[in-house]
């Protein structure tokens, strides 16, 4: 399943620099998009993997202290452009 993670960030860089440590960790092409707004206020991640609450555990372990992330499904089957 493809999980989304949508996080109002509080400190831009340390959160960043986890989540590069982070994304070292997962099989490759796992992490499928990580984009932030220009501001670096906002930040959305799209991961493949078995559960929204595997990539809550994840992520908030990693990065968790840094921002205040929402985690769902991705509804795949009426995604455009959603990288496979």
């Amino acid at each position: 399943m493809h999980v989304v993670a949508v996080s109002a960030v509080a400190d831009n860089d340390r959160f960043w620099n986890e989540l590069r440590k982070a994304h070292a960790r997962l099989p490759r092409g796992a992490w499928k998009v990580a984009v932030a707004s220009t501001d670096g206020t906002r930040a959305v991640n799209v991961i493949t993997h078995e559960s929204v609450d595997a990539v809550r555990e994840f992520l908030d372990t990693h990065a968790g202290a840094y921002a205040t992330t929402e985690y769902f499904e991705a509804d795949a089957a009426n995604a455009v452009g959603l990288p496979r």
